[in-house]
This record gives structure tokens, sequence and C-alpha cells, in this order.
């Protein structure tokens, strides 16, 4: 499953690089920008590579599907072609490929794939998760795998360390960290885009993520199975109960990843 959706991702992320790499200016997801074409193209690109495997898709760009339809689904595909679109735009490289399996309301499988770095995360709850470096979408997955680095790392005496949305630092983030910075002691911060900031808490070389602002089912689940493939965990916040999916509405409630 886990290479299955790994090269879906790989192709999707070709797609995207595709206009990436050409001189567009900073327009917004509009009806033939470059970031909807490329958010269409990769989409397209996971969606036939998947389609035939018989397993219902969610994707941001197919979000309208009722909630009676998919309450009857014990498995699903969830999908964000293209997270991190303000990194996109910037061309900081912070944006991501998001494929997740969900089996009743939990991820299960996970791939988080960032093209312009290089640089994908696969993960399961059965089998754990593996950071990967990837040169060329030329190289088959089974060859990746043989250079995969099992996370998360392990980091003796590494001070403590907080991830923010480098686009979606708020008021109630702010007051977020001083509550914290009061109990653990002064945290590093790191602000990075996309689902990458939910990969550094599965690597092991960040501590917690407080995401005090809306992000969408999608936006998280595949790097949720990812962070629990290592060990960790996305919680609500306030609340503590880990984060479920293919709810009524898809907006998630405030959480926090540790």
């Amino acid at each position: 499953m886990i290479s299955i959706l790994a090269n879906a991702a790989l192709q999707a992320g070709k797609k995207i690089m595709e206009v990436y790499e050409t001189d567009f200016g900073f327009t917004e997801k509009l009806d033939n920008s470059p970031l909807t074409q490329a958010d269409l193209a990769a989409n397209s690109a996971i969606n036939n590579f998947l389609g035939s495997m018989g397993i219902p898709i969610l994707s941001e760009e197919g979000a309208e599907i009722d909630y009676e339809v998919r309450s009857e689904w014990s498995r699903y595909l969830l999908i964000d072609p293209l997270d991190g679109t303000k990194e996109f735009l910037k061309k900081n490289g912070e944006f991501t490929v998001n494929i997740a399996l969900i089996e009743g309301k939990s991820p299960v499988f996970g791939v988080v794939y960032a093209p312009a770095l290089g640089i994908m995360y696969v993960g399961s709850i059965f089998d754990g998760s593996y950071k990967l470096n990837i040169a060329t979408d030329k190289v088959f997955f089974s060859r990746m795998l043989q250079n995969r680095n099992r996370i998360p790392f392990i980091k003796e005496n590494r001070p403590l360390k907080m991830v923010t949305s480098r686009s979606h630092f708020n008021e109630k983030t702010e007051t977020f960290y001083k509550r914290y910075k009061r109990v653990f002691g002064k945290p590093e911060l790191e602000a990075i885009g996309s689902s990458l900031k939910m990969c550094r808490i599965a690597e092991g070389i960040a501590d917690i993520y407080p995401r005090m602002g809306p992000t969408m089912e999608w936006d998280t689940a595949a790097a949720h199975a990812i962070c629990k493939g290592a060990g960790k965990n996305l919680y609500t916040y306030p609340g503590h109960k880990e984060l479920n999916y293919n709810k009524r509405d898809l907006t998630n409630p405030h959480f926090i990843a540790l």
C-alpha cells in the first residue's frame, strides 16, 4: 500500500514541478492561475494512478461529496494534491502532496512528498514511519526503500522545539506559546509551511506543533498517519482526544501534534 501511495505522490509531484519551475507571478487560486493548474494536474495524476484500486477517493478538489455517501465508507483515500499554497506561490519549496488511507475514522497509511525539497515521508500504524531522500522521480520506490531512515530520530540533549505555521501564526498560537513556556521553559521556534510541520514532530526533531486555526481533514491525515507510525499523535485542543476523520463537517478543530 505504501509503495502504491508513494508512486502516486511522485506522479503528482512531477506535475506540480512542471508548473512550479515556470516563471509565474504571485497569483492567487483563480480559475486558470499557475496554482490552480498545478493543483488540478496533481489531483488528476493521483486519481488516474489510484482510481483502479476500487477505494473511494476524497480530495480537496472533490470535497462536495455528500456526507450521506461518505458515511457509508469503511475505508477511503484522503488527498490534498497541493498542500501549502502560500509556500508554492512564494517559491520557498515548503509545499507537499498528501495522500492517506483512512480506515473507519483513523488514518492508517500516509505519504507526504515535498517535491521541491526532494523529501518524502511514508508511514503506517503497522510498519512504522520513514524519511526518504529522493533525488529523482525516475528512481523506483523499491530502491528508495533501501535508503530509508526510520523515524523518529533520537537526539540526546536537544533543546525543546516548537514548530509553528509560517503563514498562520496568530494570537491564539501566541497565547499557547506563552502558556507552554511557563510550564516547560522557553522552546526554540521553527516556522515552516504545509504538513511538513507534523513531519518534524514525527522525525523527533521538534516536540510540539500547536494549530490554533482552521485546517481541513486532507491537510492533516497523511502526516497524522506518519506521526502515529512514529509513536506520535494529533490531539484536539482543548479536549485531548485523537483527531478523527470523515466528519460531517470536514473542518478540523484546533489541535496539537506531539
